[in-house]
């Protein structure tokens, strides 16, 4: 989850000023840019517990260690809660999930250099503390009870409402973890068509990427657990937003949409104002209770647009939510999936094709069905694996058509290969998981801590 926004404070007078905001993110093709973004789970090496926020081995222990390697604090109440450098960040979910939010890049090539520089200072600075991290969707072990709590504001105030809206948010936030990509457009058409393909093509990603088989220790009978969680988490802000495939959907749409999501705060002087389940429509009126009189500033709205958690997301930049934490190689293959289908206009004419006749029930049936089923999904006569056979086919040329080379010559087709293989063999990784448990695991998660740590 984002750290309070460093938009401009410049005060919102009328609602144009929000569609403004949104559409200033347009940009050419040779401007567009990847950011890809990950959380891992923290557990010490001897006991596999979760990583408190302080002690020798907690999690702003490695925050300091990282802090020594060049990257910039950012604090809170003199708490070291996340980390800047060039253009890229380190920050903390509720429970003390690390995620990288990596710096806007030309190619896939370098946004998986990013990553797995990350990785390595990440393990360098652990293994000396006797921690490991962990990529899954869900955490394998420990009950919500047991995971510790961050010290940011914000989070005590999602801590509070969630349980009023849903019954899984406080799992939401605490045990689990994914890795999402953000990608750009060029113009409200593009925004368009890009949104349509990817939240239709969402549940591909769920089902590829499905890694959350274990709750407590067991099998939750789900193979994403965690997409499963959103489904009760907060009606009023997830989802697969069915608006965005009705005629007349632009900037302006998502815009209503946003200001009909209830607020969780506004951040003022540094300290988070409980707004929670209060309207940005009253805000901008200068009615809000917590607020008398004020208005909102671009500040404001950028960190509302963070607060809404569909399967597509629309800031600046579309951002897929769709996929489970996982490896190092998952971590550069969603980034793969998206580019190829996206960034090609051959590929998203193609991908479009594919999802253009979708019906909403369809939609949501896919989106429904994959947190179970993943690739043995039942559509159209098939599977949801044909449709990722030939979605990932669609993507791969896509990527090939960019001829991105690295040094050594090789395109950005080598990324995706990690989910044909998932594809073909149609296993997913929670199935994987799950034959090691029910097999050489003899029925315990703890070898899972060893075998699957960065």
């Amino acid at each position: 989850m984002s750290s309070p926004s460093a938009a401009p404070s410049t005060l919102i007078s009328d609602r144009k000023q929000l569609v403004e905001y949104i559409e200033s993110g347009s940009k050419p093709p040779s401007d567009w840019r990847i950011g890809t973004e990950h959380e891992k789970f923290g557990f010490q090496l001897d006991d596999l517990r979760p990583l408190s926020f302080d002690g020798e081995r907690g999690i702003e222990a490695v925050l300091r260690g990282l802090a020594a390697n060049g990257w910039a604090p950012i604090t809170e109440h003199g708490h070291i809660i996340a980390l800047s450098r060039d253009g890229a960040s380190v920050t903390l979910e509720p429970a003390g999930q690390l995620e990288l939010s990596g710096a806007p890049l030309a190619s896939i090539h370098e946004t998986c250099a990013e990553v797995s520089a990350h990785l390595r200072e990440v393990k360098s600075v652990s293994d000396a503390l006797g921690v490991g991290f962990l990529g899954m969707g869900f955490q394998p072990k420990w009950r919500r009870e047991d995971m510790p709590w961050m010290p940011k504001g914000r989070y005590q105030i999602m801590r509070n409402y969630m349980p009023k809206v849903g019954s899984l948010g406080l799992d939401m936030m605490t045990r689990t973890c994914t890795v999402q990509v953000n990608l750009d457009f060029a113009s409200e058409a593009d925004m368009i068509k890009k949104f349509r393909v990817s939240l239709a093509l969402q549940p591909i990603a769920t089902a590829l990427f499905a890694d959350s088989p274990f709750t407590e220790g067991k099998p939750n009978g789900y193979l994403s657990y965690r997409s499963q969680i959103w489904t009760d988490t907060d009606p009023d802000r997830t989802g697969m937003l069915d608006f965005v495939f009705e005629e007349g959907f632009g900037f302006e749409r998502y815009v209503d949409y946003m200001l009909d999501v209830p607020m969780y705060f506004s951040y003022r002087n540094g300290e988070y104002i409980d707004c929670s389940g209060l309207s940005f429509r009253d805000f901008l009126a200068g009615k809000l209770a917590p607020l008398p009189g004020a208005l909102p500033t671009l500040n404001d709205w950028s960190d509302h647009l963070t607060t809404a958690f569909p399967e597509v997301r629309m800031k600046k930049f579309l951002e897929m939510r769709g996929a489970d934490g996982g490896p190092w190689n998952r971590l550069c293959a969603l980034p793969a999936f998206w580019v190829g289908l996206l960034y090609d206009d051959a590929a998203l004419d193609a991908a479009w094709d594919l999802v253009r006749d979708f019906t909403s029930e369809e939609r949501h049936a896919l989106r429904d069905g994959v947190p179970k089923y993943a690739l043995k999904l039942p559509f159209r006569g098939a599977s949801v694996r044909e449709l990722a056979i030939e979605t990932l086919k669609i993507a791969e040329a896509g990527l090939a058509r960019r001829r991105v080379l690295c040094a050594q010559g090789g395109d950005e087709t080598v990324f995706i290969e990690p989910l044909l293989e998932i594809a073909l063999a149609n296993q997913t990784p929670a199935e994987h998981k799950l034959e090691l448990f029910h097999g050489r695991w003899q029925g315990s998660v703890d070898p899972l801590f060893r075998e699957f740590a960065y």
